[in-house]
């Protein structure tokens, strides 16, 4: 089997204990820091579907994670949860291509980027945007959580990053990474397959209900909106999507995911240019129509008001 080095190419670089409980409850599937949820992940198993085109589709207890594999060694876009990274391991083994060569990060929440330690440590290259690798390597605050993550050991960083655009060629594909700017968090990562036309879109689509939105990360919702966007002027009806949660997905999708976001973001905007504050605007429920289709998952539709409220600007 080759296992010649797969060719990089660069472009141009450069409020209440209520409040808190529902918070919990609706991330119980991402903060790995629950000491709940650390007992949880024995019962997790990494469902592997075959994309076609050497291109595998895996389910863990974290965030989706999509493997390249083929002569050139296997390629990885994130690598779930750090209590799961052996089963992450000997997923990717049964692809027949040997252990992973290259591990992408859509962006630093640890539900997407666990496994980073285990593999580098096994010869695996990290490959992140520059502003991931610095939120990894410093530590964070996520506010809307009152939680601090703790900095990431040099072993789970990014030997390599970038910070606009970067081209994988292996395994006969054309693997297209490109930053999208104050979205989900400020170092998301869209990953594109041109040959198999799947793109992974991380956290940038949830495709579960409402996201998660990291104001303290940096990310906007105008800035994930936009995310959206590009994703979709790059996609066509055959275009398959891997979200950062939940099933696979098709353009028809992402655009009803597109709409809901705008609308959310408009019902809110309308409420502040009113002069209402969060309570007053969580009171008047201005996307309970909405709620009712998509505040059933995570994250609640109250959770979801004040991220939007955040991140256009109120207190």
């Amino acid at each position: 089997m080759s296992r010649s080095s797969p060719t990089v190419s660069r472009v141009r670089s450069a409020p209440g204990l209520a409040r808190a409980a529902s918070l919990w409850l609706a991330l119980a599937c991402f903060v790995a820091s629950a000491p709940a949820l650390a007992q949880d992940f024995g019962k997790y198993e990494f469902r592997v579907q075959d994309l076609g085109g050497g291109l595998h589709w895996l389910r863990g207890a974290g965030g989706n994670v999509l493997a390249c594999a083929g002569p050139d060694g296997v390629l990885l876009v994130d690598s779930d949860y750090a209590p799961m990274a052996t089963k992450l391991q000997a997923a990717v083994a049964a692809l027949g291509a040997g252990p992973a060569r290259w591990v992408i990060n859509t962006h630093w929440h640890f539900d997407h980027v666990g496994g980073n330690a285990a593999l580098a440590q096994a010869g695996a290259t990290i490959v992140g945007h520059a502003n991931q690798r610095a939120r990894m390597a410093t530590g964070q605050r996520i506010a809307i959580l009152e939680e601090d993550v703790a900095p990431s050991p040099a072993a789970a960083l990014a030997g390599l990053t970038f910070t606009d655009s970067l081209t994988f060629h292996l395994n006969g594909e054309t693997v297209d990474l490109w930053h999208v700017p104050a979205a989900h968090t400020d170092g998301d990562v869209v990953v594109r397959f041109r040959r198999a036309n799947v793109i992974h879109a991380g956290d940038v689509f949830f495709h579960t209900g409402y996201p998660f939105l990291d104001v303290s990360s940096g990310g906007s919702i105008d800035g994930l909106i936009a995310a959206v966007e590009a994703i979709l002027a790059l996609a066509d009806d055959g275009t398959r999507i891997v979200p950062g949660h939940g099933p696979l997905a098709a353009k028809a999708d992402l655009a009803v995911y597109r709409d809901l976001l705008q609308e959310f973001r408009d019902l809110v905007a309308r409420e502040m240019a009113a002069g209402r504050d969060l309570a007053a605007i969580l009171a008047a429920k201005p996307t309970a129509r909405l709620d009712e289709k998509y505040g059933q998952a995570y994250f609640p539709p109250e959770q979801f008001t004040e991220m939007v409220y955040r991140s256009l600007g109120g207190n």
